[in-house]
């Protein structure tokens, strides 16, 4: 598994605590930070996932 691939699950997840707690709270910068994060995460994520496969194909 690519490290992208983990450490973008981690982000995504960091990201949505964030978002979540900024609604909570009604903090809108804290909300939008988490939501930037989450999203950022996702790419990574996908970006690990692409490695993965092309490995997968060259094996």
């Amino acid at each position: 598994m690519d490290k992208n691939h983990v450490k973008g699950a981690v982000k995504e997840a960091s990201g949505s605590l964030k978002e979540a707690a900024g609604k909570l709270t009604g903090n809108d910068k804290l909300k939008v930070e988490g939501a930037a994060e989450k999203a950022e995460g996702k790419i990574q994520t996908q970006i690990g996932k692409a490695k993965d496969a092309i490995k997968k194909t060259l094996s």
